[in-house]
């Protein structure tokens, strides 16, 4: 499962960060390098799921989904600088439960 955890944060880190870097270049006038490195850590971070051990596409990316959730709450708040609510406490928490009800071991 560390295995796992470790992935998700890294394709975490890898789309918010590409999509950050290609936000720079198109919406607050970086230059086009900036969005060049953006669209070349998207592309890694589709990669970096492939690494994943479970069998199905589906079940890996819908607990990633919830794994990209709360990343991007901690991105706002410590790139960004916008200290999330109560309820963004709340809904992160609640993805985190949701990816624990999906990777609980289940037979078949």
């Amino acid at each position: 499962m560390l295995k796992a955890a470790l992935l998700f944060i890294l394709a975490g880190i890898a789309e918010i960060g590409g999509g950050y870097l290609i936000w720079q270049w198109l919406r607050e006038g970086k230059t086009w390098y900036v969005g060049l490195c953006g669209g070349v850590i998207l592309a890694v971070y589709g990669i970096i799921a492939t690494f994943q051990v479970f069998s199905s596409f589906g079940r890996v990316y819908a607990a990633y989904g919830g794994v990209f959730i709360v990343l991007s709450i901690a991105w706002g708040w410590w790139i960004d600088k916008k200290t999330p609510d109560l309820y963004d406490f709340i809904g992160g928490l609640i993805c985190l439960v949701g990816i624990a009800v999906i990777l609980f071991p289940r037979s078949g």
